[in-house]
């Protein structure tokens, strides 16, 4: 069954279209994730999801309910924010049973889901503790586990992550994905965060400017972007950009990723090192063409050049990727 359908959703503020005839259909059990650059709309459109906005057109469906204007507690979902939102008077325990005691469940039933989100998510031994007592990861763990006890249709994240330092953000992100596996259920999160959406996606959906740009598997919105912007938000370091001149057609852009370029002795691409990133496994180095242009080179393992060399890059040109001066793909 269809856990999610948005048809045409369409959000405005004022003169300002934030949302543009959004169409999207999330199947059961999928995790998708909203990416896109600050200000693309993917919180707005999280939010009509969830209620807390009104749509200003289109229809909000949830599994097989017209929920477009059905206020967020009877939505059937449960929501997770950057903020956290956990009440510092409460604890653990108190905090995750709040909406289960204010839906007038049966305590039996309370007891058993709380015990169950509290050992999925480690937290039997900080049951009585409060916020204040807890580290971020915690607290983020806490308003998951909230969500999970009340075993909502669907599952709503809004960057859950950005208040973490990194280490607590790769755990937390390794969490998640396993919650999602256990649970079987539907899940949309979103983020700016490219890699988080690379990890933790069955679709991705990337943003720009209120519309979709492209909705696929992380690897196929990787390795078979329709748009220039899709290439190059996805991917780290993000993919070069060349005008194409004899290296390609006359008015398009070429497109390189920094993995498929490679040092190579009388290799097309003539410039200087202008930087390296020595990373341990990986080296990049940033190198200024002869053009002009500065492209990224990822080398894998550790390598020796220096700021100042000269140098060749080549490549393979079925590992490259044409776009027209609108930025849409050209595809042979």
């Amino acid at each position: 069954m269809t856990a999610l359908t948005l048809d045409k959703i369409n959000k405005t503020f004022g003169n300002v279209n934030v949302l543009k005839d959004i169409d999207l259909s999330v199947e059961d059990g999928e995790f998708i994730v909203f990416v896109g650059p600050s200000g693309c709309g993917k919180s707005t459109l999280l939010r009509v999801i969830a209620g807390l906005e009104d749509a200003s057109s289109g229809t909000v469906r949830i599994g097989d309910r017209d929920v477009t204007t059905t206020p967020p507690a009877k939505r059937g979902i449960a929501m997770v924010f950057q903020s956290y939102a956990l009440y510092p008077h409460l604890d653990v325990e108190g905090n995750m049973t709040l909406g289960l005691k204010q839906a007038g469940e049966a305590k039996p039933v309370i007891s058993e889901r709380v015990a169950m989100a509290a050992k999925m998510l480690s937290l039997e031994d900080y049951l009585k503790r409060r916020p204040a007592e807890l580290s971020g990861g915690q607290r983020q763990r806490v308003a998951i586990g909230r969500a999970i006890v009340r075993k909502p249709e669907l599952f709503l994240f809004d960057e859950p992550l950005s208040n973490l330092d990194a280490a607590l953000r790769m755990a937390t992100r390794v969490e998640i994905a396993r919650l999602h596996r256990e649970l079987g259920a539907s899940m949309i999160y979103v983020t700016h965060d490219q890699t988080e959406a690379m990890t933790l996606a069955d679709r991705i959906v990337v943003l720009r400017d209120g519309r979709v740009e492209q909705v696929g598997s992380p690897m196929t919105l990787y390795n078979d972007p329709d748009n220039q912007f899709v290439a190059g938000f996805l991917g780290a370091p993000s993919m070069n950009f060349l005008a194409a001149g004899p290296l390609g057609a006359a008015g398009a852009t070429l497109g390189i990723r920094p993995e498929h370029l490679r040092v190579a002795e009388g290799g097309r691409l003539k410039g200087t090192v202008a930087h390296v990133e020595r990373l341990g496994g990986d080296t990049n180095l940033l190198v200024t063409l002869a053009s002009g242009d500065v492209v990224t080179v990822r080398l894998f393992g550790q390598h020796d050049h220096r700021v100042g060399e000269a140098i060749a890059l080549d490549y393979d040109a079925d590992k490259t990727f044409s776009f027209d001066a609108e930025g849409r793909r050209i595809r042979s």
